[in-house]
């Protein structure tokens, strides 16, 4: 099994194009994730973000180009060889997709019982899951008992139960309103400056991105706070897309002062 070294980048497209039966949805992109990086990319409905995630994972292979996950090419793998390498991912999807028919233990234990790990292993796991993103004392409700912030903690709590090498994140706070969006991105915030996991998040939310960019987890204190004044995050930069290209790759120094009239407009 390949795994990163410091140099290496965990993700890395080259080139990248992809079509379904007319213009291309993504075209000539060309970006990576270096250990320990988030990436937050931004642009508005329908530019082709959660295809980017789809070839991200392999689930989509592209017409052209390459795409390097923890060090080798995905582009052309077999589908046989590319499961040990989707362990590795951890992934949220837009609205949570958790069953309804299985407890929330089950639901955050998912691939674990898929696996036939022990039961008592799954238990621990899944508790410590759980607590990371406060939601312990669910552990044995179901979904349709939840709020939908809550769905969603427990959705995110999946994604993290196997320490993951990389997370990916499409559009984790989605349909929720701005106080359960905080305290979304807050989790996202401590996975990244706790467990330090590589991360590419979808949004068309500039709050969101700028959160992210801007607060760090105190850990003395349990909670996100803001960074002091004038500084953000090295390690959290930014992606924007519009009608499948990539316009801009850079920190939120940069982006808020591009002269790009996309950007300009999007960040207006």
């Amino acid at each position: 099994m390949t795994t990163p070294t410091e140099r290496e980048p965990v993700l890395a497209f080259s080139n990248v194009s992809i079509a379904f039966d007319g213009p291309p949805v993504l075209e000539d992109i060309t970006f990576s994730i270096a250990p320990g990086e988030t990436r937050v990319l931004l642009g508005p409905a329908g530019v082709g973000k959660s295809v980017l995630l789809k070839l991200s994972n392999g689930l989509l292979r592209p017409d052209r180009g390459s795409i390097r996950l923890f060090g080798e090419e995905i582009s052309t793998m077999p589908e046989e060889k590319l499961f040990p390498l989707r362990t590795r991912i951890g992934m949220v999807f837009q609205e949570g997709a958790l069953f309804d028919s299985l407890t929330v233990r089950n639901n955050v234990a998912y691939q674990l019982i898929q696996e036939q790990v022990d039961d008592e292993e799954i238990d621990e796991r899944v508790l410590e899951a759980l607590t990371f993103v406060g939601l312990e004392e669910t552990i044995s409700l179901y979904p349709s008992s939840l709020s939908g912030g809550m769905r969603r903690r427990v959705a995110i709590a999946r994604a993290f139960i196997h320490h993951p090498d990389l997370l990916l994140y499409d559009s984790p706070t989605g349909g929720l309103d701005p106080v359960t969006s905080t305290t979304i991105i807050e989790l996202i915030v401590k996975e990244r400056d706790v467990h330090k996991t590589p991360s590419l998040l979808v949004t068309h939310r500039l709050q969101d991105a700028f959160t992210l960019c801007t607060h760090r987890f105190d850990k003395a204190e349990g909670r996100m706070v803001p960074m002091p004044k004038g500084q953000t995050d090295p390690n959290t930069t930014f992606l924007m897309l519009d009608e499948g290209q990539l316009i801009f790759d850079g920190s939120l120094h940069d982006l808020v002062h591009s002269e790009n009239p996309f950007v300009r407009e999007f960040l207006d």
